[in-house]
């Protein structure tokens, strides 16, 4: 059994792979497709099909000379591919605005559909597994999109969560403008933030404009879902209906990333950042954070990280599990180190360090 381990940077992209999830071969920075300066491409968004035989990549990078631009591999990285008829991902031409990156790819359950959420917010759909995408414009219509605005990192919508029994339903997230919904395929959308602070506003809680950093489905109870909000953490057990606070017990309410188990329900994994101004870890110790009863309460869960001062965050994308019984655990940091953690033995060991500015990891069992 083979575990793949793909890591996005703000300089390249990078593959690891191991037998064990102990020992890591890492390669990268790799070449997307025949552009050689695609490995000085910062790549936000990495997607990893496994519905097919061959598990299908998909790499969100944009180069700051050529753009914004999606590749697609079918032999685990040996070779890429970019349609040369057309841009993956476009706005049609009457719309006068341009992609400026892909944020994050999500797979519904029909084998086909993939998803991409982009800067300017919107949603793209793909019929054909990733290769090309059109713009839904159910959601781009929205009469909220005029009043969404971009948070610290840029207008994007970096959470997209099909609901695994439902090919009508998806569940987008982004900064700002806080979690919409849609339960028939795309062609309305509705904001459901209710509960879900916005302190930054003049009305706290208001039916949208909430800076939601990531949301995650449950692996179990595919109603439950938890959200890590620009000061927040959260938990609906409705399907985002109503929001309530599972921040107690943690060191800081703020933070980007967070993690689902992927077979063991309730369990899931958070990663504090200090406060929305500082953005280092709290105390400056890099540290994660596991509930196993859905929030309720929260365990440090850091062993094996640096025990000396350390001021590199983990970005919302930049952690994931890989979808084995037995867990594993991974996450990038702004200093360019990658740890991995299975359940079994629940330390945390370098996959490598000092790479580029980690912006997005995805992992899976092949």
């Amino acid at each position: 059994m083979t575990y793949l381990l793909a890591i996005g940077t703000k300089k390249g992209f990078f593959l690891a792979t191991s037998e064990d999830r102990r020992a890591w071969r890492v390669d990268g920075p790799l070449i997307l497709g025949g552009d050689d300066s695609t490995v000085q491409s910062s790549v936000y968004a990495i997607g990893i099909d496994t519905r097919r035989s061959t598990p299908r990549l998909l790499v969100g990078a944009d180069s700051s000379h050529f753009g914004p631009s999606v590749w697609h591999s079918d032999d685990l990285g040996a070779n890429w591919n970019e349609p040369a008829e057309r841009a993956p991902i476009f706005f049609p031409p009457d719309l006068d605005t341009a992609l400026v990156r892909t944020w994050q790819f999500g797979f519904g359950p029909d084998p086909d559909i993939v998803y991409a959420g982009v800067e300017p917010h919107a949603l793209f759909t793909s019929v054909d597994g990733g290769v090309t995408f059109e713009l839904n414009h159910g959601l781009w219509n929205h009469p909220h999109r005029r009043e969404w605005y971009p948070g610290y990192g840029g207008a994007a919508i970096h959470t997209i969560l099909p609901h695994p029994d439902d090919p009508d339903s998806v569940t987008v997230a982004m900064s700002t403008g806080g979690v919409y919904q849609t339960h028939d395929a795309g062609n309305s959308w509705t904001a459901v933030n209710r509960g879900i602070m916005a302190d930054f506003l003049a009305d706290p809680y208001p039916e949208f404009g909430q800076c939601v950093h990531k949301v995650v489905r449950d692996s179990v109870d595919p109603a439950k879902l938890y959200a890590q909000n620009h000061g927040g953490v959260y938990r609906s057990d409705d399907e985002a209906t109503e929001w309530t606070s599972i921040a107690d017990g943690l060191p800081s309410d703020f933070g980007f990333a967070m993690v689902a188990h992927p077979t063991s329900g309730d369990s899931i994994m958070n990663f504090p950042v200090a406060a929305a101004a500082g953005r280092f870890p709290p105390g400056n110790r890099l540290q994660a954070q596991r509930s196993d009863d859905g929030g309720s309460t929260w365990r440090t869960f850091s062993e094996g990280l640096p025990e000396e001062p350390y001021f590199g965050i983990v970005l919302r994308d930049a952690a994931a599990t890989d979808g084995d019984d037995d867990a594993g655990w991974y996450f990038g940091t702004r200093c360019g180190d990658v740890y991995a953690a299975v359940d079994s033995e629940p330390r945390w060991s370098p996959v490598v360090t000092h790479l580029p500015d980690v912006l997005c990891v995805r992992a899976a069992r092949i």
